[in-house]
C-alpha cells in the first residue's frame, strides 16, 4: 500500500535585528540594508497614496518614512480620528502591498514643519505645562495618546507579520533646550510595554555633540542626520561614538528644503543628492531622503520657524513634487539605488494629468464683520481683557475681538502692541472700515482715527505654531493688552469664528441668493468673503490655483481648506488643488477669504503647473 507523504514545513519566524557584530541590520537573520524615503500621508489626499507609494518602489526604495502628528489625530483632547485621510493603517497596508517596509516615527513630537511640531494645541491648556519633558500634566496626555496610537501600530510591527520595521522615539530630542533623561526613559518604557522586547527603537539627532548628548539613551539604538554640505565621514564618526557598533545609519538625508514665507524658493542640487547617496551606500550606510514627497501644507497645517510661518506648499525640492510628479532627481536616485540592489523593471507611473482650467470672476459675499451670525453662531465671549485662542478653545484658524475707542480720535493715534502679543496677524477696522494691520516681530504700532464709541473689529490669524526649538509653547490670538494713545482697550467681545464648519455646510454658495453683493468697481480693503463656482466640462484633473494681484488669505474648493496664499510676500504663487477634490458634473464652489485688499478685476486662475519660486517682497524680522 502506497503512503503519501506530506511535507509540512516549519513554521517561518519574520525577525528584524541590529547584529551589533557585523555593523548592520539583520532581517530574517540576513544582513539588511534599507534605502528609504520619507513621505507624510497628512500631507496628501488618501486618493494618492496609493500612486506615490508605487513610485518610490519603482524608484528602488525598500522603505519608506512615515511620521503620525498626533494633532491631526487627536485635535480635540479625547477625540481620536483614524479615519479618510487619517486612515493610518490603510496607508501600512497599502506600503505593505506595494512591498514597502516602514520606519515608524510617532513623536509624541515630530517637527516636520508641522503645526506645533505635531503637538495638539489643546495642550497649551495648561499655562504652566513644560512640553516635551517629565512634567505630569504632559506626561498624562503623552501617556493616553500613546496608549491608543502604540496599541494600534503592534500588530503593524515586522515580527507581527506586517511592515514596521523600526520605530522612533521621540524626535531630535537632542535640539531641545530641556535635556530631559527622564522623559526619554518615560517613552522608552512606553514604547517597550505596546510594542514589546523585539521591536528596534531608535532615537534621530542633529550632527553636533550636544544634540547627540541629549537625544540619545541606551536601549534606543542612535541615529544622525544630515544633508549634502557634511562630511560623511565626520557624521558618521559622530554616530560611532554614541554606537560604536551597529549599522550606519542616516535617519534625514535632505534631498531639498522648506520654504517660508519672503524666502527665496529653497533648491538642492541633483548631482550633490546623488553623489552623497552614492557614498553612503557605499559605506553600507542604510538612508532615509527626507523628503521624497513632501506634499501640502492644508488648512491650518503649517508650522513656524523662529516665528517665520512655512509656506503651504512642502515641495520641498523633493524628487517628487508637491503634487506627486516623478523629477530629474528621482531619475538620478533611481539610477544611484541600481548600483546597488536591482531596481523593479518597468517604467515609471506618469505624473498624474494636470489642466489649466482658466479664469474664473470672483463675487463678494461680505466683509467678515458683517457675517458674525453666520461665522459665529454662538456668539461672543465678554471679557474685560482679550483672551487667547487657547483659553478660548479655538485652536487654529481666526478670531475676532471687538470693543469700542474709548474717547475721540481727531489726530491719527497710535495703536501699540507693546509686548509683541499679537500673535500672529491683526487686522484692524473702525465701524467696518479697514485701517491696516498688526503683525508679531514686524509691525507693532499703527495710527487710528474715530469717535468715542465707535465699534473697532480686530481680526487675528494664527499663522500655525512655531515647530521646533524652545519656543514651542506658541499662544495664539491677543496675548496682551493693546493700548490706544494712553488707554489699554478693555471690554472685549470675542468671537470665535467657525469658518471652516460653515464652509464644509455649503456657506456661502447655499445662500448665494441674498450674500452675493452687486458689483463694485474696487473692491474695498480689509477681511473680506468672495465666491464662484468653476465648471470642468467633465474633466477633475490635478490644478493650481494662482491668485495674481490678491494680497494675502485663504481658499476653500468644495468645502477643503487648500491652505493659505500670499503671493505679495512670495515665493509660492499657486496653491495645489488635488483632481480628486474637484466634481466632474456639479459645480464647484470656490470661496476665498481675503484679509487685506483683492485685486478690481476679482480674477482668479487655474493652471496646468506650479509657480513656487517668486519673491515679491523682503521682509525683516525683529526679535523682541
Amino acid at each position: 500500500m502506497l503512503k503519501l507523504l506530506l511535507y509540512i514545513p516549519l513554521s517561518y519566524e519574520l525577525s528584524f535585528s541590529i547584529d551589533y557584530k557585523n555593523n548592520c541590520f539583520l532581517k530574517d537573520g540576513k544582513p539588511f540594508q534599507y534605502i528609504s524615503g520619507s513621505i507624510h500621508y497628512s500631507r496628501i489626499p488618501q486618493y494618492y497614496w496609493k500612486d506615490r507609494l508605487l513610485k518610490m518602489y519603482m524608484t528602488g526604495l525598500n522603505a519608506v518614512q512615515v511620521y503620525v502628528p498626533w494633532n491631526f489625530h487627536e485635535a480635540v483632547q479625547g477625540v481620536h480620528n483614524f479615519t479618510g485621510d487619517r486612515d493610518l493603517e490603510h496607508f501600512l497596508d497599502l506600503a505593505n502591498q506595494t512591498g514597502l517596509l516602514v520606519i515608524l516615527r510617532p513623536g509624541p513630537y515630530i517637527c516636520a514643519e508641522w503645526e506645533m511640531g505635531g503637538l495638539p494645541a489643546w495642550l497649551l491648556q495648561k499655562p504652566n505645562i513644560i512640553l516635551r519633558s517629565a512634567d505630569t500634566d504632559y506626561l498624562q496626555a503623552v501617556n493616553n495618546w500613546l496608549a491608543v496610537l502604540l496599541s494600534k501600530m503592534k500588530r503593524w510591527l515586522y515580527v507581527n507579520g506586517g511592515n514596521i520595521i523600526t520605530v522612533q522615539v521621540e524626535n531630535e530630542y537632542g535640539s531641545y533646550f530641556s535635556c530631559d533623561y527622564n522623559y526619554m526613559r518615560h517613552l522608552q518604557t512606553l514604547f517597550r510595554f505596546f510594542l514589546g522586547e523585539d521591536a528596534v527603537l531608535f532615537t534621530t539627532d542633529g550632527n553636533t555633540d550636544r544634540e547627540m548628548t541629549c537625544g540619545t539613551l541606551q536601549g534606543l539604538y542612535a541615529t544622525v542626520d544630515f544633508g549634502t554640505d557634511t562630511n560623511i565621514t565626520e557624521a558618521f564618526n559622530r554616530q560611532r561614538r554614541f554606537e560604536p557598533r551597529g549599522p550606519l545609519v542616516n535617519s534625514e538625508f535632505y534631498t531639498g528644503w522648506l520654504d517660508h514665507w519672503g524666502d527665496q524658493h529653497a533648491v538642492v542640487d541633483t548631482q550633490k543628492v546623488s553623489r552623497v547617496l552614492g557614498e553612503m551606500l557605499t559605506m553600507g550606510a542604510n538612508v532615509n531622503m527626507y523628503m521624497f514627497e513632501g506634499g501640502t501644507n492644508f488648512g491650518y497645517w503649517n508650522g513656524k520657524v523662529t516665528f517665520r510661518s512655512v509656506v503651504t506648499s512642502y515641495d520641498y525640492d523633493a524628487p517628487l513634487t508637491e503634487a506627486g510628479d516623478p523629477t530629474e532627481k528621482l531619475l538620478a536616485i533611481r539610477d544611484v539605488i541600481s548600483q546597488f540592489r536591482e531596481v523593479p523593471s518597468g517604467p515609471l507611473p506618469p505624473a498624474t494629468p494636470k489642466f489649466a482650467y482658466g479664469f474664473v470672476t470672483m463675487k463678494k459675499v461680505g466683509n467678515i464683520s458683517d457675517l458674525l451670525s453666520t461665522l459665529s453662531p454662538l456668539g461672543p465671549v465678554k471679557s474685560k481683557y482679550p483672551l487667547t485662542f487657547e483659553e478660548m478653545k479655538q485652536y487654529y484658524g481666526y478670531m475676532l475681538y471687538r470693543t469700542m475707542l474709548p474717547r475721540d480720535l481727531s489726530e491719527p493715534t497710535p495703536l501699540i502692541s507693546p509686548l509683541n502679543g499679537v500673535h500672529d496677524r491683526a487686522y484692524v477696522s473702525i465701524n467696518g472700515v479697514f485701517q491696516g494691520l498688526l503683525e508679531r516681530d514686524t509691525a507693532l504700532v499703527m495710527k487710528v482715527t474715530g469717535q468715542q464709541g465707535d465699534t473697532v473689529d480686530i481680526l487675528v490669524e494664527n499663522m500655525g505654531r512655531v515647530n521646533f526649538g524652545s519656543k514651542i509653547n506658541d499662544y495664539k490670538g491677543l496675548l496682551s493688552n493693546l493700548i490706544l494713545g494712553k488707554d489699554i482697550l478693555t471690554d472685549w467681545k470675542i468671537y470665535p469664528l467657525d469658518i471652516d464648519g460653515a464652509i464644509a455646510s455649503g456657506w456661502p454658495h447655499s445662500n448665494s441668493q441674498k450674500s452675493v453683493r452687486s458689483p463694485q468697481r474696487n473692491p474695498p480693503p480689509g477681511p473680506t468673503f468672495y465666491m464662484a463656482t468653476l465648471q470642468t466640462n467633465s474633466l477633475t484633473w490635478d490644478t493650481f490655483l494662482k491668485l495674481n494681484e490678491w494680497t494675502k488669505g485663504q481658499v476653500w474648493i468644495n468645502g477643503v481648506n487648500l491652505g493659505r496664499y500670499w503671493p505679495a510676500r512670495g515665493p509660492q504663487q499657486t496653491l495645489y488643488i488635488p483632481g480628486p477634490l474637484l466634481s466632474a458634473t456639479q459645480p464647484n464652489n470656490i470661496t476665498v477669504l481675503e484679509l487685506e485688499g483683492a485685486p478690481a478685476h476679482l480674477r482668479v486662475l487655474f493652471m496646468d503647473r506650479p509657480q513656487l519660486n517668486i519673491t515679491l517682497s523682503v521682509v525683516k524680522y525683529h526679535r523682541i
